[in-house]
């Protein structure tokens, strides 16, 4: 940082200097983008942390790796005095979230500040050394707002307690605030048909049946949403079409008695018939189902998924796969293939395959036998093996989708090909990857995202059906 810069900020008081710890361009390797017109400051311990994460195979290292391509594309054919007056940065994301597009600059440590750590900021790791340079800059920059930007809460929290103002990383967010995503369904007011009825249209297309309904309430939903009446017996619908004021209904099928079940699975209240009528739907091809452990997430999803690849022959095969993080230490290396070293993460779909079974005549032959038939038709993949490959007419299962970068999920989600289904399943209060939230989660990201189209849906499951004792510990431990 030179004088040059100084003069800049005089001139432009309103724009501010972030300061990037490590782990955000980790996190977010387009992270130098998205600071609209504001300048952005690299301390020379953070270029050391990068090269020493460049190397390996992990998302964090292939972050790393483009984070060094963006700054070379930056740096090429700059002089030095370029680089110290700071380097112009482009608006090189297409998508920036909604955000204005980047102008501002990109600062190097080009020289030795005069650093004086704290007394109360004794060593010198790298953390404390990137405070050190954010105190530094303050001191050398009074007229600007100088802010540690950090996904470290460790770190923002020793940054509070030296004066120093620190902020997390903001910008990867799909919404703002995880309350606001859409659960899929809606309750109707209890005047809805007085305001909504009097120009009302009705019609039956075989065993379906739809309404046409205009008046204000219709402008606030969006495609294959659920809405339904509280009362006994009350209407239970799909937004099937919307085009203006005006909305398609049609009346859901209901597959909570024993003769409407599917794979012997009926539904037990609202929510579950609304994730069935969405997973059993073949013009939906991409359906997100949340909810907490218990809500019958996975049971549902596998009896809607067997139904159509053994009884429809909608889909050739069922490929369920999901993210390996363990819940405790990890066990190592698992011998076999690769089936065989994701089986022991697939325990729920072996303990939602006896439910499915238990029914089976012919004793526990019987019961073996449509076992081996049920496995010949559902492959556990890994996800490490997803890149570059493409389903054709399968039904893809992705189970604790939570823990998915956004990135991660895209890749994932753009295997599909013709006359493939994928569910994505999981609950965003249960996310064990580092550095993701409910709001940074690709579960998030690819429902908000997919909101609003036609051949998608979401429900979001309420309650527990697992057990007395299960729905007890889950409200009171």
């Amino acid at each position: 940082m030179t004088r040059a810069v100084t003069k800049r900020r005089r001139s432009t008081r309103e724009r501010r200097l972030f300061v990037l710890d490590t782990n955000v361009l980790m996190h977010d390797p387009a992270a130098i983008f998205r600071f609209e017109e504001h300048d952005i400051y690299l301390p020379m311990v953070v270029l050391e942390e990068l090269d020493a994460h460049k190397k390996g195979m992990s998302e964090a290292s292939r972050n790393v790796r483009q984070v060094s391509r963006f700054l070379d594309d930056l740096m090429r054919d700059a002089t030095r005095e370029q680089i110290e007056s700071g380097l112009p940065l482009p608006n090189h994301m297409s998508g920036n979230h909604g955000k204005k597009p980047s102008s501002g600059r990109l600062f190097f440590q080009t020289q030795q500040l005069s650093i004086q750590l704290p007394e109360n900021l004794p060593g010198q790791g790298n953390d404390n050394a990137i405070l050190a340079q954010t105190l530094a800059l303050q001191a050398l920059h009074s007229d600007a707002r100088v802010v540690l930007v950090s996904k470290d809460i460790n770190l923002r929290i020793k940054a509070a307690v030296v004066g120093v103002h620190a902020e997390d990383y903001f910008s990867d967010r799909a919404i703002e605030d995880a309350d606001v995503l859409s659960p899929g369904h809606e309750a109707l007011p209890a005047d809805f048909w007085e305001r909504h009825g009097k120009n009302m249209r009705s019609w039956k297309e075989g065993t379906r049946t739809f309404y046409e309904i205009s008046g204000p309430a219709v402008g606030k939903w969006i495609p294959n949403q659920f809405v339904y009446e509280e009362r006994e017996g009350g209407i239970e619908a799909i937004v099937r079409k919307l085009q203006g004021n005006t909305a398609t209904l049609e009346i859901v099928r209901d597959f909570r008695g024993d003769k409407h079940g599917v794979w012997g699975i009926c539904a037990r209240n609202r929510e579950q018939n609304f994730a069935l009528n969405l997973l059993m739907d073949p013009e939906v091809d991409f359906v997100s189902i949340l909810g907490p452990a218990g809500t019958g997430k996975t049971l549902l999803t596998l009896a809607a998924g067997l139904v159509q690849t053994l009884e429809h022959n909608r889909y050739a095969e069922i490929i369920m796969t999901r993210v390996t993080i363990p819940l405790g230490e990890d066990i190592g290396f698992l011998p076999g293939t690769e089936e065989e070293k994701m089986e022991p993460w697939m325990g729920a779909l072996m303990d939602n395959l006896e439910v499915l079974t238990q029914s089976s005549d012919g004793g526990s032959w019987g019961r073996a036998a449509t076992n081996d038939l049920l496995r010949n038709r559902i492959k556990i993949r890994s996800l490490n093996f997803m890149r570059g490959r493409t389903f054709l007419n399968r039904y893809v299962i992705l189970d604790e989708a939570q823990n998915l970068t956004p990135k991660q999920m895209k890749a994932l989600v753009t295997r599909a090909g013709p006359g493939t289904k994928i569910v994505c399943l999981g609950n965003i209060a249960q996310i064990d990857t580092p550095y993701l939230t409910e709001t940074t989660s690709g579960l998030t990201f690819v429902v908000s995202r997919f909101q609003g189209w036609g051949h998608s849906g979401n429900v979001t499951l309420v309650r527990g059906e697992r057990s007395r004792l299960a729905d007890y510990a889950s409200e009171t431990l």
